[in-house]
Formats: structure tokens, sequence, C-alpha cells
């Protein structure tokens, strides 16, 4: 079944729930949206992991563009699953998801093992960065019906970035669970190359490079530098201010409010910056909710891991 088909029969189907009452609207809309996932989870040569706000439009974007610079891929051309094999079939199909739905529809609360047998590449961001921005997607960006349908607090309510974060499981709760649990399986993945955003924005070019080489599309180091360029922070702003087509899903890079710089899809990008938003005592708080989580947290218990200093390597493994 092509990807247009599933998507679109999940579609149907989920619009046929309005008389339901709310709740159970709510739970077999999730079930839906992980019966779509996990018929595309199948047939997916890569599944692209992450939690909301770490950073994917970003490499997305670099990974579409160094696929139309290296593989002669129509400029402007987004890689949405196996769009870009259907054009050359040395590009693999890519499955972008959060992992959120899956779980409803397969039952697997306390593991991953859909993820097992795949070719996984798990992009993860410094938990106190995600979270703040996700605040700021909930509160400028992020559609009611998604809020409701992802449990964030309901729309027009009045939270502060301290009591999103701190309170909301859907805040740093949220994040440090889906940070726990993949680093927990990662025994258990065949294939699997971990990727931090803070790496990645300290060495761009080598990390996006040795992203391309673990998907099996090698490019040359001018098409990963035009793919940087293309993606960068300011260039992505001005695409968005412009309102141009993102390429994904017929959706636009537009910001909630073209003159608040906090409702851009793209903000900041900034490496350490959720202290901006928070008082020391509020510091204190994130940090001992980080540090009070068992493992390492894909090395983010450690204070100098996330902060601007860090330029390490993405960590691969299997």
């Amino acid at each position: 079944m092509r990807h247009e088909l599933v998507v679109g029969l999940g579609y149907g189907l989920r619009q046929g729930l309005f008389f339901l009452p709310r709740a159970r609207r709510i739970g077999i809309e999730r079930w839906l949206r992980g019966w779509e996932e996990t018929r595309l989870l199948a047939r997916a040569d890569v599944a692209f992991v992450s939690y909301a706000k770490s950073g994917r439009t970003w490499l997305r974007t670099m990974l579409s563009r160094a696929y139309q610079l290296a593989y002669g891929i129509p400029e402007g051309t987004a890689l949405e699953f196996d769009n870009l094999k259907r054009l050359d079939p040395r590009i693999p199909s890519v499955l972008f998801t959060h992992g959120n739905y899956l779980r409803d529809y397969l039952d697997q609360w306390t593991d991953r093992a859909a993820f097992r047998r795949k070719r996984v590449l798990l992009l993860v961001r410094d938990p106190r960065d995600t979270a703040v921005s996700q605040y700021f997607q909930w509160k400028h960006r992020m559609h009611p019906a998604k809020k409701a349908l992802n449990a964030y607090p309901p729309h027009g309510s009045g939270h502060s970035v301290a009591e999103f974060v701190l309170q909301e499981p859907a805040g740093l709760a949220g994040v440090l669970d889906f940070l726990e649990l993949w680093e927990r399986e990662l025994p258990q993945l065949d294939s699997v190359q971990v990727v931090r955003y803070e790496a990645l924005r300290g060495q761009t070019a080598a990390v996006l490079s040795s992203i391309l080489d673990f998907l099996g599309t090698p490019a040359p180091m001018g098409a990963v530098e035009g793919a940087v360029a293309f993606a960068s922070v300011e260039n992505m702003r001005r695409l968005e201010a412009a309102g141009a087509d993102a390429g994904y899903k017929g959706q636009r890079l537009k910001p909630g409010d073209v003159a608040n710089p906090e409702s851009f899809k793209v903000r900041r990008g900034k490496v350490g910056g959720w202290r901006d938003y928070l008082s020391a005592a509020e510091c204190d708080a994130v940090e001992a909710m980080v540090q009070a989580r068992p493992g390492q947290l894909f090395g983010y218990k450690t204070n100098t891991i996330g902060d601007s200093s860090d330029t390490g390597a993405a960590i691969s493994s299997g």
C-alpha cells in the first residue's frame, strides 16, 4: 500500500469520529495514527526517531538539500517517506516519527520492540532545551486539536515557561521519559546511529556526512557544505518569514506571528538557551528533575554536555 494511500485512509477514518465523546474520540484517533505509522514503519528502510523540537526540521532540510545537490533530486523536493526513493532507488525510504502513536496501536509502553529490526537514526537534544522549545511550540503554534490529542495544557491556558516545563507531563517529564526509554532500548536495536543535536550544531558538516554514510547515501563534501549553508538558522528564518513552502505534506514554514520571533518554527537553535527563560531557582528545579532520573540520558546528566562547548561527534553503534 503506497504511502499516500495509507495516510489518506487513516485521515478518512479519523474524520468519521466527530460524533463520539471526546475521550473516546481521542483514544481511537491515537490508535488509528498508530495503525498508520505501523504500516509505514514496516515498509521504511530507515526510522528517523526524535522527540518533538529536537531539530528534526533542520536535519531533514539538510538531508533533502544534500540529495538535491548530490543525487540530482529536483530543487525544492523535500524528503518525505519514499518520494525520493521513487526518483532514485539509492535513497532510502525514511519514516519520520516521534513514536508516540505507535505505542497506542501496538501497546508497547515500556519498550521499543517495533524498531529492533530496523535501521534507526535517533536524534536527541538536551531535554532542558527541548522542554523550553516545546513550550513556545505549544503557546504560539500548536493547533488546539493537537493539544487535546497529545495531552498538552488546554488551548488558551496561561502557563508560564516554568509551569509548563516543571509541572506538565508534556514538559520536561515527557522528554526525560523518552530519553530514558530509548537509552535503555539501545542494546536491543540491530542498527542505530544516535546523533546529539549539540554535536550537529558544533560540527555540522562532519556529522551530516556521517549520517549520510549511515543511510547508505554518501555525498561529496561540496554537497554537504551546500546543504549546511542552505539550512542555516538565518536562511530558514528568512524562508519562514517569507512563507516559503517547506515541502513537507504541503505545509509551510510560517510563524504564528511574524512580529514575534518566539512564534517562529525556526526560533534560535541556541544550545543551552533554556536558562534564558527561567530564574535561578527554577533552573535548580529543572536540574534536580534531570539528575533524579536513572541512566546517563545520552550524556545530558553531565552539565558540560549540551552547553555551547559541546562539539563532540555523533554517537554511533550497531
